[in-house]
């Protein structure tokens, strides 16, 4: 039961990595403020070491991860394009980021709580990803 949760709760944080990073990219250029700039791209290299990690434990478990859900990264991409479309600015940038980072924090503490029996490495590397969205979500807030 350990080595299924982990592995389960590795490829919902592989699937939620690839989803930040690919925002991330889907934004950055539309930013004007250097200050957003750069916590966007901090924030992306941040993601990218995670993904390293992530990505190194699957293979470890012979698991190819998990790809965001089709569905979920087309609808981010809709309304992110239909809202800068409507008002190409950094609050734009900052309102898209935050909810994005509110949505992947909830579902990352529900697949925690899920797979409870995952071992000890596989949590902390969701806390940190949790924590870096968290983080993000705050720095936005001077931008909204």
């Amino acid at each position: 039961m350990i080595e299924q949760d982990t592995v389960k709760l590795l490829r919902e944080c592989d699937a939620g990595v690839k989803m930040g990073v690919s925002s991330i990219e889907d934004v950055i250029d539309y930013v004007k403020s250097e200050d957003l700039k750069d916590k966007l791209t901090k924030c992306k290299r941040e993601h990218d070491k995670l993904d390293s990690e992530i990505q190194s434990l699957l293979d470890d478990y012979h698991d190819d991860g998990k790809e965001p859900a089709a569905m979920a990264k087309g609808m981010s991409w809709m309304k992110t394009n239909i809202k800068l479309a409507m008002n190409e600015s950094d609050a734009t940038v900052a309102d898209l980021m935050t909810d994005g980072c509110n949505m992947g924090v909830k579902s990352l503490n529900k697949y925690l709580n899920k797979y409870e029996a995952a071992d000890e490495v596989s949590k902390d590397i969701t806390k940190r990803l949790i924590n870096l969205e968290e983080k993000l979500a705050i720095d936005m807030r001077m931008h909204l």
